[in-house]
């Protein structure tokens, strides 16, 4: 049962700023302070700042807790070192998606970050495969802040706040550190297509944390950034979305998300099937479109060719930073190479489409 009403640390702020507040998974969240398209050009040129404390923030301790994880996971765990970060899946027995995850590696524990939108129901399926395994299942999310500074300028903006030498944090890794006079746990991670850091600790100093990183980014010209421009940039990025490109129907080898399974030396929930998948060719394929002219093509617009229907569209927007209707879909494998001429029905016309390479976008190493 999906909680309701809560607020993370900066909610205060985000009113007192003109967010323009949304329930998301019972959550109180800023979809966008002053414009989408305003925030997703400060992400990719300068710096955004978002509240994403609404993720959930799972803890794992015990004996066990390497095996546990290593069981509901698609993951080798006790092949990850101290201080990576790992992007991976809870499945079903079927293979399907009950949640795309990553998994923190601290010393003598791991952290999950789940979607908001699934945390009670992981945090079920977890206390249910719990059972024989010496380890401790903690829920931190409402007793901890979780922000992400994304852009080019992030590193800028909090290398002189702290010791660390953060250009040498590597990506998809993590430290715990002090950021502001602060104990924090830093990781170089992000859902934006940028470099840039997330950053968690205790919720009661969250607001403080905030109000710090938006003035010490102020030369930058830093903005804050909802909801909805964190859609638009995660989809040029070609960064799939759970209840979009992702769900229970749909597994990880089919979704392309290959890199986030570890087949070999692994026997979690749902192995079995994703070895088969493995193994056997893709009739379903996720493609990026192109469409002529700004007309976008939402979830569940459907795909053609010649006539013939093959696919539908899982998420669409105009990007703002190439100028163009883009989506992502799921279609027939056998007509998914990059070229293919498509035709995508938007309330009842037909559009043309091309299918193009993903990412739309990748930034400038």
């Amino acid at each position: 049962m999906t909680e309701t009403g809560l607020r993370t640390a900066c909610h205060i702020w985000h009113t007192e700023h003109e967010g323009r507040m949304v329930d998301f998974a019972g959550w109180e969240m800023p979809i966008q302070y002053s414009t989408i398209i305003h925030e997703h050009e400060a992400v990719r040129q300068r710096a955004g700042l978002f509240d994403v404390a609404h993720m959930g923030r799972l803890w794992f301790s015990g004996t066990d807790a390497q095996a546990f994880l290593s069981h509901v996971l698609t993951l080798n765990v006790g092949n990850l070192k101290t201080g990576q970060v790992k992007y991976g899946f809870v499945l079903n027995e079927h293979g399907g998606i009950l949640d795309d995850v990553l998994l923190y590696c601290l010393p003598d524990q791991f952290m999950l970050v789940v979607n908001a939108s699934n945390r009670t129901k992981i945090l079920d399926w977890l206390t249910q495969h719990q059972s024989g395994y010496a380890v401790t299942i903690e829920d931190k999310t409402t007793s901890q802040f979780m922000c992400a500074l994304q852009g080019p300028r992030a590193l800028d903006i909090l290398q002189p706040q702290t010791t660390e030498i953060l250009n040498e944090l590597a990506y998809y890794h993590l430290v715990e550190t002090t950021l502001f006079d602060k104990p924090v746990l830093l990781s170089r991670t992000g859902y934006t297509g940028e470099d840039g850091f997330e950053i968690i600790l205790p919720a009661e100093e969250g607001l403080s944390l905030w109000e710090a990183i938006m003035e010490a980014g102020e030369q930058y010209d830093i903005l804050p950034a909802g909801l909805g421009c964190r859609d638009t940039l995660r989809l040029e990025a070609a960064m799939p979305l759970y209840g979009h490109e992702l769900n229970e129907e749909i597994d990880p080898i089919t979704a392309g998300l290959r890199f986030g399974v570890h087949l070999k030396g692994t026997s979690f929930i749902g192995h079995e099937i994703l070895v088969e998948r493995a193994e056997s060719p893709r009739t379903v394929t996720r493609v990026g479109l192109v469409l002529e002219g700004k007309r976008i093509a939402r979830e569940g617009s459907t795909l053609y060719r010649d006539n013939e229907q093959i696919g539908e569209i899982t998420s669409g927007t105009f990007a703002p930073t190439l100028q163009q209707s883009i989506s992502m879909a799921y279609i027939r494998s056998d007509v998914s190479q990059p070229g293919e001429q498509l035709e995508v029905d938007i309330r009842g016309k037909r559009q043309p489409a091309r299918i193009v390479p993903l990412p739309f976008y990748k930034r400038a190493q």
